[in-house]
């Protein structure tokens, strides 16, 4: 019975999954539709409680081949990725040393010494003659700690449970990476589709250049006309260089996410020219976002890792029992270590137990329930941020498909007022600052329908990623060198 109750007293806790208000559904979602499939043809489905599956190769939706070679040069490449895949080797190495104090640990000793001691500490008079002596051993040892208290399997948890936090991490690592790489790439693609725009908004800007000073020459305008349109030609010429400037910054970037110098990393030209190949991406149950998103799982298992680690922290105030034994021979030849005449042994064993300690493995304890805490707290905190970002993320897509919808009808609006602006100022009918008014106008509307096509693109993207990724049915699987 006295036993029992030590064993009971010095254990973790039992693990309680903490509670988690979980809405019924996304606000947002119902606004979007439920449905979508894969560029290779599968369905994205629901959540299933398993962590650990892997997310998938979700860019294929999005059916650009350019896009799939970056994020696959990028999982090979990318300098942070490595470091995650390095720190799960460690951790499970950890886990490993943690494992081995299951078993005995089993060693050989084989060496030899020459000794002379002194007369005095033989008993023999001062100056007495003493020879030296030669000794040569030979022994096995053995050692095991008798885990009376569960100090061992404790350890063996928590330091499980954090292999598994850090494996997690390494997965949510991975899918920021592509996400990133899908992100930066869009938004590349956006900067060269809004340059494009304004190269063509130059070429009209020259044009209107070339017939005003055809025509103040002849004199149907005045000076003021063709310094307006003189004054139009380089101000969008110099926001086309400040763009530009904007798209070396992208590109460079996209060339650290690869694992490249910025230096040898060129991304072809590639405008974004509308939003018909974005898919509709399908936002699940609360629920499923807590089996999905790889930082949760992390700290869920920061939290298991916490828990057990109560119970090292205990079985400290509690006695140790460790086993030892050895044997082998000992002689003053060599050649006589392994004869029968020479054998030695040894077995013992030994309970320690803290008495007096200032209060340190109470302390511990303390600590150690406190670092639970902790973790819970996170963990709750890292739930509350994965329903914020995919509502952020759903909202975001509800109000730009709704200003895309918008701008595009003013795109045609604007193309036609600049149409009949040029006809009225052409038939002398209007001035010129009504024709500037109205090609301004369709400038920045063309610009704004641009920028709102990149935004949906890298908003799509940040949806996936808020919600996990996609999946198919094979294990992820960690670098292993």
């Amino acid at each position: 019975m006295a036993a029992a109750v030590l064993l009971a007293a010095c254990a973790a806790p039992e693990f309680k999954q903490p509670q988690i208000e979980t809405p019924a559904a996304f606000k947002e979602a119902q606004t979007l539709p439920a449905v979508q499939t894969a560029a290779d043809g599968t369905r994205w489905k629901q959540g299933v409680p398993a962590e650990r599956q892997a997310r998938g190769e979700w860019w294929l939706a999005f059916n650009d081949p350019a896009l799939t070679t970056l994020i696959n040069e990028a999982t090979q490449a990318n300098a942070n990725l490595a470091v995650a895949a390095a720190r799960v080797k460690q951790a499970r190495a950890i886990a490993g040393i943690a494992e081995a104090d299951r078993i005995p640990q089993v060693g050989v000793n084989v060496g030899g010494q020459r000794n002379r001691a002194s007369a005095v500490s033989l008993g023999l008079p001062n100056g007495a003659p003493v020879a030296a002596t030669n000794v040569y051993q030979a022994n096995l040892t053995a050692s095991y700690e008798v885990d009376l208290f569960g100090r061992v399997a404790a350890n063996v948890s928590a330091s499980r449970s954090d292999a598994l936090a850090v494996e997690a991490t390494y997965r949510s690592v991975l899918l920021s990476l592509q996400a990133d790489v899908a992100q930066t790439y869009f938004q590349l693609r956006a900067t060269d589709a809004e340059l494009a725009t304004l190269e063509q908004t130059v070429r009209l800007r020259e044009e209107s250049v070339h017939v005003n000073q055809r025509r103040y020459d002849l004199g149907d305008i005045g000076e003021f006309d063709l310094s307006r349109a003189r004054t139009e030609l380089s101000t969008t010429r110099a926001e086309a260089i400040g763009l530009q400037r904007q798209r070396a910054t992208s590109e460079h970037a996209l060339a650290v996410l690869l694992g490249k110098p910025a230096a040898s990393f060129t991304a072809t030209v590639n405008p974004l020219q509308d939003s018909g190949f974005l898919p509709v991406i399908p936002a699940g149950m609360p629920s499923s976002l807590l089996e999905r998103r790889p930082d949760i799982a992390s700290a869920q298992r920061t939290m298991e890792a916490s828990n057990a680690r109560i119970g090292v922290a205990k079985s400290a105030m509690f006695p140790a029992l460790s086993l030892n034994a050895s044997g082998g021979g000992a002689s003053d030849t060599f050649s006589d270590i392994f004869k029968w005449s020479s054998r030695s042994w040894l077995l013992g064993a030994l309970m320690s137990m803290p008495i007096i300690d200032g209060g340190r493995n109470k302390a511990a304890v303390s600590r150690s329930e406190a670092q639970l805490e902790e973790s819970v707290a996170t963990y709750r905190q890292s739930v509350l941020v994965a329903f914020a970002e995919v509502e952020d993320n759903l909202a975001g897509l509800r109000i730009l498909s709704g200003q895309t919808q918008q701008i595009d009808e003013a795109v045609v609006s604007a193309r036609r007022s600049a149409d009949l602006a040029q006809k009225l100022y052409d038939a002398g009918r209007s001035s010129y600052l009504d024709l500037l008014d109205a090609q301004r106008n369709l400038a920045a509307i063309e610009r704004n329908a641009v920028q709102l096509r990149g935004n949906r693109a890298v908003t799509t993207v940040a949806l996936v990623r808020a919600l996990g990724g996609g999946w198919g049915e094979t294990e992820p699987q960690v670098a292993a060198n």
